[in-house]
């Protein structure tokens, strides 16, 4: 069972999975750094020094203190229950941007793959039976019929 392991663990593919998933996840962490220290503060500043991820509504009072909590931090300390829109909207724009730089990515990766040479045609299509076969035939295989080109 475990030469079997080996074998599985180490197949291209599931190498290359297992990079593109380390490399995607230091990438959503630049990502949530970007959204979170350099994009939302602008915006908060611009909606009159508002912090984003502090935007919440308050389901339940917390048992430590009352009402009113001016951040979200000062909520959960109380033990309220809180619906965190503010964080949802990080999030959201956080998943845009990584969704767009992937798009980008796939898409520079296909123009590439769109530029190299096709691959030089060595069959030809039977001209009774329509199978593939050889460039070099004088007889399909498949149907047994004379070719003449």
């Amino acid at each position: 069972m475990f030469s079997e392991f080996k074998k599985f663990a180490m197949r291209g593919n599931v190498v290359d999975m297992a990079v593109g998933i380390v490399i995607g996840a230091s990438f959503s962490a630049i990502v949530k750094s970007m959204v979170d220290d350099v994009l939302m503060p602008p915006i908060g500043l611009l909606l009159g020094g508002v912090d984003f991820s502090d935007f919440f509504l308050v389901l339940k009072e917390g048992a430590k203190a009352a009402a009113p909590y001016h951040t979200l931090a000062e909520a959960k300390a109380a033990g309220a229950v809180t619906l965190n829109f503010g964080l949802f909207v990080n999030a959201v724009i956080s998943f845009t941007i990584v969704a767009f730089a992937l798009f980008m990515i796939v898409k520079a990766m296909n123009k590439l793959r769109s530029g190299e040479e096709a691959a030089p045609v060595n069959t030809k299509k039977c001209p009774h039976c329509c199978s593939e076969i050889a460039l070099e035939a004088t007889r399909c295989p498949h149907c047994t019929s004379e070719l003449t080109s």
